[in-house]
């Protein structure tokens, strides 16, 4: 499911907590919001946190950005204006685990109450791959993580057709994280709705990977239908 992630705290079976992705290490407080979306009490009085996606219908324009922002209303106002927009929350993940093996936690989590993957019909919601995860959980914790992805599951994504180009320049811009990264000038193109000037080249071995020069002609697409991506050089 394409949306925005959002983890939940249970606490003595009561929701305490919901926090936005947010960089990765701080999330936004969106308890509030995810009151209206999910049960504000479960039969289960773990310590428990429970992660999933917030998503809107294919048919709203822009959905990912439209389910993100929706998260990111503000005060008496937003929080109204959130109870009139068609989200939904559909839970993937729970710690600790619930039962010995993955598809028998998310059948707790539905018995809670909550949407989960295994049974959400996601064909008016907007998809872009298909995550593969080991059915054991203790086989799967056993794996652990990297530094940012569990070594249990991996994403298939969908790789779609791209726009030729040409690299025009490259700068490189300082991240709100401090990190400098290059950025991609383009000969402006046009992708889906949407016209293209500039793209993500993440670092030096990413153009070195893919033998990036000024004046090559490449391939563009938009990551998530929104970051745009150069994926390969074509002449």
């Amino acid at each position: 499911l394409d949306g925005a992630a959002v983890s939940l705290l249970y606490v003595n079976g009561t929701l305490e907590l919901a926090l936005t992705r947010g960089d990765g290490i701080q999330g936004r407080d969106i308890t509030d919001k995810m009151r209206e979306l999910v049960p504000n009490e479960i039969s289960d009085t773990r310590l428990i946190q429970i992660t999933g996606e917030v998503v809107a219908p294919s048919s709203v324009p822009n959905s990912r950005n439209f389910a993100s922002g929706s998260l990111g209303l503000k005060g008496l106002s937003g929080l109204e204006e959130f109870r009139t927009r068609p989200l939904v929350f559909v839970a993937y993940d729970a710690t600790p685990h619930l039962a010995l093996n993955y598809a028998c936690s998310l059948e707790v989590l539905h018995k809670f109450g909550l949407n989960v993957v295994t049974r959400f019909k996601a064909v008016a919601y907007p998809t872009d791959g298909l995550v593969f995860r080991i059915k054991a959980n203790e086989k799967y914790d056993e794996l652990g993580h990297t530094s940012k992805h569990p070594r249990g599951a991996f994403a298939l994504k969908e790789q779609v057709a791209g726009v030729e180009t040409t690299l025009l320049d490259v700068v490189w811009q300082l991240g709100k994280s401090g990190v400098v990264s290059p950025v991609a000038i383009l000969e402006p193109c046009v992708i889906g709705e949407a016209t293209v000037a500039r793209a993500t080249l993440h670092n030096i071995e990413y153009i070195r990977d893919l033998d990036l020069e000024l004046g090559c002609r490449v391939e563009v697409i938009r990551s998530g239908e929104i970051i745009p991506r150069i994926v390969r050089r074509l002449d």
